[in-house]
């Protein structure tokens, strides 16, 4: 009796663990489909004519999710060039961040730098950007800038966790000079 009990338990236990992986199998699958499909359908418009900025952007984003930076980076400018004036305020900041990381991730700190840079020139108070910014200074070496540009962020954010954490390991390794 008690080893029924007992194997019915596991049983239950096992089809529930069963249940749970199969249906977050299933939704990641429904997500991979839904992703791919958009994808395709984007690349498929915008290789037969002009789109709007909102769908190069969803494009260029797909495609840095995919880690295809180059690719995304080319229909992120495109995105920038379809920008219309209304859009330009409310939607150039994500723009310019996304081309950034782009350039970030293949390596090209200065072309992200200028990208993070014109994200901060329409929306000062973006600290997304101002976080990245501080990130490519770090690769670049420039430690001062990189602190700068964290300390910006936490003047907006005051809770914002990755400027505190970079800016804190950076002060360790910075000395800076008292004022006489």
């Amino acid at each position: 009796m008690e080893n029924s009990t007992l194997f019915l338990t596991y049983l239950g236990i096992l089809l529930a663990l069963l249940g749970l992986s199969a249906f977050f199998i299933i939704r990641q699958v429904f997500k991979t489909r839904r992703i791919e499909s958009t994808l395709g359908r984007l690349q498929k418009k915008l290789t037969k004519e002009k789109g709007t900025a909102q769908e190069y952007y969803e494009l260029g984003s797909l495609l840095l999710d995919k880690k295809l930076f180059s690719q995304s980076a080319l229909y992120l400018q495109q995105a920038l060039k379809a920008l219309t004036e209304e859009e330009e305020t409310e939607n150039a900041p994500l723009i310019y961040n996304a081309l950034g990381y782009a350039y970030f991730a293949q390596g090209q700190f200065d072309l992200a730098i200028r990208q993070y840079k014109s994200a901060l020139k329409v929306a000062p108070g973006y600290v997304t950007a101002l976080n990245n910014l501080g990130h490519s200074y770090e690769k670049k070496q420039l430690t001062i800038q990189a602190l700068e540009s964290y300390d910006q962020a936490l003047k907006i954010e005051p809770d914002n966790a990755t400027a505190k954490r970079r800016a804190q390991s950076l002060r360790k390794r910075v000395v800076i000079p008292m004022k006489q």
